[in-house]
Order: C-alpha cells, then sequence, then structure tokens
C-alpha cells in the first residue's frame, strides 16, 4: 500500500522515530475517525502558517517578536547563546535568568558539513554591534560536546571586542553525583570551575 509507506516514511523522518513507532503513529492515523485525522492535519497547517522566528532572537515565535524580547522587564543587555529553541525552555525553568536569548539552530560541525555560515553565528554579531547600548554580557550555553565547545571558541573570538564580557555557563559534577562515577573530562571541568565557600 503506497500510501500507507509514504505515510510511515513521513513519520520516520521525525527525530527519534524508529521504524516501528512510525508504523503504530500510521496505523493510528489509519484507523482513526476522520475528525481527529481533520484537527491533526489543521494543526499542522496552522503551525506552519503563523509559527516564523523571531527576528531579533531566531527563536520560534507566533508574534512579530517572540515573548522573552518583548518583554520589558529582561536584561536586553544580557544575551544568553543557545544552539536550539527547547534550550531556552529547560533555561527558563530555572527561574534564574533575566536576560534574552540568541538561538543559533545548529552548531559548528565540519563532520556533519555545518559551518559558521550555517547557523545563526553571524546575525549575533550583527545583533551584537546594533544594539542601541553596548551589550554588558553574552552568556555562551551550548552543549559540552566536541561541536558546542567549537562553536562556543568561535563565538568568543568573534565577539571579543564587541561586548563588556563572554561567559560560558560552568559545567561538572552533578548535584547528588558520586565522584568515583564521574568520567574524568567532567571531573576535570569541575575542578576548573570550582568557586569559593
Amino acid at each position: 500500500m503506497k500510501s500507507l509507506d509514504r505515510l510511515i516514511k513521513a513519520f520516520r523522518r521525525l527525530p527519534g522515530v524508529g521504524p516501528r513507532q512510525a508504523e503504530r503513529f500510521a496505523l493510528h492515523y489509519l484507523r482513526a475517525p476522520e475528525s481527529e485525522v481533520a484537527e491533526f492535519t489543521q494543526a499542522l497547517l496552522k503551525m506552519r502558517g503563523s509559527v516564523h522566528l523571531c527576528p531579533q532572537c531566531f527563536a520560534y515565535s507566533e508574534g512579530d517578536i517572540c515573548e522573552i524580547c518583548s518583554d520589558d522587564t529582561r536584561d536586553q543587555n544580557l544575551i544568553c547563546v543557545v544552539e536550539e529553541d527547547k534550550d531556552i525552555e529547560a533555561i527558563e525553568k530555572t527561574k534564574t535568568f533575566n536576560g534574552v536569548y540568541h538561538v543559533l539552530h545548529g552548531s559548528i560541525s565540519p563532520m556533519d558539513g555545518r559551518t559558521a555560515d550555517s547557523i545563526k553565528i553571524k546575525e549575533l554579531v550583527m545583533r551584537v554591534q546594533d544594539s542601541p547600548e553596548e551589550i554588558r554580557e553574552v552568556i555562551i550555553a551550548t552543549n559540552p560536546d566536541t561541536e558546542g565547545e567549537t562553536t562556543s571558541l568561535y563565538i568568543a573570538d568573534v565577539l571579543r571586542g564587541l561586548v563588556g564580557k563572554i561567559s560560558r555557563i560552568g559545567y561538572g559534577m552533578p548535584l547528588g553525583g558520586h565522584i568515583d562515577y564521574i568520567d574524568e573530562l567532567t571531573l576535570s571541568h569541575a575542578f576548573k570551575g570550582r568557586t569559593k565557600l
């Protein structure tokens, strides 16, 4: 059945969806009432028509500017750089950051063909340069993997001299973790990022 196979292939393209799960999704919509299928397709089409990138931070937004960028209570001179839109939600849950964000939509990965021009670094530099006030600090919150570290170092290099301070989020020992179970790299970062008591 070509139409069913086509739907299974479409679900397979979703991140983290394997062949069995894609088949279950497809069979669910094959058996679902017409109203549920219509609701799903309408929600998908409406989302595609109304969600776009915020022109300031490049997070997904339904308004002209996203809620965070348009919030007057947030510190516009403090920018946190993240790899993906979902990273904002994780940081916001901590309720410890009151600045604004800049979403790169990826990281530098020569192995995967992603260069600095493939992600929103140029836009970050322009945002910093065009800011009416000097940006006080840029916090780089990319993932602590090879690509994230490469991206972090590149951003720090291109922003040097343009902002008051460039910092990197700390990483190391997880709360509740035991030292004898921590890998050497994580433990060495924990020692480098130690704080005074």
